[in-house]
């Protein structure tokens, strides 16, 4: 895959206005490059690693990253990562930098892999990652997950999908 690119997710196939609907073939078992591929990063808290204030952010992080022209709906991934059981980061990919915002350069190579399930399953998912990374001979530096629709759209759609992206060393 192409340096900074990311897996095609389609942005027109919107039937709740909310998120688009997921296609998981594109995005499973693939590598990422990245050099420098600028990210906005947000924190949420949480409470035993349930985000508390995502509603919240989520809105306000993406109001900013449109009010500076910086979304790319072919380019577009939000990583997320649990710091502790009390609070998270989450790196939204865009363009340029967003005014009075946080703004990261990541940095690296990384695998991808799709798991469907209820969010209670990353602990599961993280193992079946780790596993997954050891046989391609290389080891896990940090995992995130791409939660790819909200609750309540992963309820419309009958599907929860969430992309497991390992930085390996």
């Amino acid at each position: 895959m192409e340096l900074n690119k990311l897996p095609k997710y389609d942005m027109s196939d919107n039937p709740t206005n909310c998120c688009p609907r997921f296609k998981p073939e594109s995005w499973d078992q693939q590598e990422l490059h990245f050099k420098n591929k600028r990210f906005l990063k947000a924190k949420t808290i949480s409470f035993l690693h349930i985000p508390l204030n995502m509603g919240s952010m989520y809105p306000k992080t993406f109001a900013a990253i449109e009010k500076a022209d910086a979304f790319d709906p072919d380019n577009f991934i939000v990583l997320s990562y649990d710091l502790s059981a009390w609070q998270g980061e989450h790196y939204f990919s865009v363009t340029k930098d967003v005014p009075e915002q946080e703004m990261v350069h990541l940095s690296g190579d990384y695998l991808t892999k799709v798991f469907e399930g209820p969010y209670k399953n990353a602990p599961k998912w993280e193992k079946e990652m780790q596993d997954f990374v050891k046989t391609k001979d290389t080891e896990i530096e940090k995992i995130y997950f791409f939660y790819t629709t909200c609750p309540k759209c992963s309820k419309f759609y009958g599907k929860n999908y969430v992309v497991a992206v390992a930085k390996i060393t």
